[in-house]
């Protein structure tokens, strides 16, 4: 069922010059999309860019495309492997949901973490009870500056 509408929602993402996030497909694979999401602002992920491999199925959009980050990532909705953990592309799903929705969706839960349901039990128990530390376990490091020069610390 995957279809040229799908690279048309693909191509609305780029065109509107969304600052959250992108998405192209595959040259030689239209079932296959790069998607790249920064992380949100006034957050410890806002100096983030996470790289994401999207596949369709054929079942697309009956069923949800499969999303997997390939930038490493601590989080409790984020298995060890970069599959997401997330209702809506699982049980929730709807094939009235589109790309810009489900990286949307991702973006938000980057800051939003669902504790009750972990694929990361160990991030999750942190971010309850010791955000300080969880925030220190994130990756994502946030610029300094000196003499004008733009730093990062790891």
């Amino acid at each position: 069922m995957y279809n040229n509408n799908n690279n048309n929602n693909l191509n609305k993402i780029n065109k509107e010059k969304n600052k959250s996030f992108e998405a192209s497909p595959f040259a030689d694979n239209i079932m296959y999309c790069h998607a790249i999401i920064r992380g949100p602002d006034d957050t410890i992920w806002e100096c983030g860019i996470f790289h994401l491999i999207i596949h369709f199925s054929e079942e697309y959009p009956v069923s949800p495309p499969k999303l997997r980050f390939l930038s490493k990532i601590y989080h409790p909705n984020i298995y060890s492997d970069g599959n997401i953990c997330l209702d809506i592309l699982q049980n929730q799903w709807s094939p009235i949901y589109d790309i810009t929705s489900i990286l949307t969706s991702i973006q938000s839960l980057l800051n939003d973490p669902n504790t009750s349901s972990p694929a990361n039990p160990e991030a999750a128990r942190i971010f309850i009870n010791n955000r300080n530390l969880y925030n220190k376990r994130v990756l994502v490091r946030k610029p300094k500056r000196k003499n004008n020069k733009l730093m990062f610390f790891i």
